[in-house]
């Protein structure tokens, strides 16, 4: 890696917008158990605990977060959308975002054995991290940076829809039961580049529907779809 413990612990920090109060709790959330067996450490779990403690906090943010974002979701697909975002596969991707391999401490095994590659030893890093963040800073700052982290993967997983197509099963739909197809008319675009928000109505038989938001248009238009057929479904006809 070519640099000593303590510039990796400050590379890690410039990373990821956050200095520590308490290194010691960084040095700790990247220390594998196989690392914390062959040096002796106080604690030979590693950052186990840490993990342990991480899981329910990124738990609790990302439902925050998907609460606020998505104000009009049912319960049911909120969990669902939390449940494609927190587990091993979504934490890993985000981590390796971060290059969190190149910063955790690992025993010699482990090293051979390609460890900082692997999708569990990533996943369980990056919680043991936010538990970290949210012992030093609480949960303002463990907030924010999880905002920062999972808003790509957040949208990445609404615009899939949760393999739902809104927009397919408007048109269907509306063609079905108005007898044309639905347009999406962009109300505005707004925001710097690597953070734009888009607005667009569903206009059906020159009547405006619903609006939606989304970081692209493409998920503009999918929650302005899932509104508006919320809104049509709502009413009786032959075509439900």
């Amino acid at each position: 890696m070519g640099l000593n413990l303590d510039s990796r612990l400050e590379e890690l920090q410039s990373a990821i917008n956050y200095q520590f109060n308490n290194i010691a709790l960084l040095k700790l959330a990247l220390t594998h158990k196989s690392f914390a067996h062959e040096h002796h450490t106080a604690d030979r779990t590693g950052n186990e605990r840490l993990e342990f403690l991480g899981d329910a906090v990124l738990g609790l943010v990302i439902t925050h977060i998907l609460m606020e974002r998505f104000p009009d979701y049912a319960e049911g697909t909120l969990s669902k959308l939390r449940a494609d975002i927190v587990n091993k596969e979504g934490i890993a991707q985000v981590a390796r975002r971060l290059d969190l391999g190149r910063y955790v401490l690992l025993g010699r095994g482990e090293e051979g054995s390609k460890g900082r590659a692997k999708k569990s030893i990533l996943a369980n890093a990056y919680e043991a991290l936010i538990a970290a963040v949210y012992y030093d800073g609480g949960y303002q700052n463990v907030f924010q940076l999880i905002e920062r982290h999972f808003s790509q993967l957040i949208d990445e997983m609404q615009e899939k829809g949760l393999s739902r197509d809104y927009k397919t099963k408007l048109q269907e739909y509306s063609q079905c039961a108005l007898g044309t197809v639905p347009e999406y008319v962009m109300v505005r675009e707004e925001g710097p580049d690597h953070e734009k928000t888009f607005e667009v109505y569903v206009m059906i038989n020159g009547v405006r529907y619903e609006t939606g938001r989304g970081r692209n248009k493409k998920a503009a238009e999918q929650e302005a779809a899932r509104k508006t057929l919320n809104t049509l479904l709502g009413q009786e006809n032959y075509c439900i």
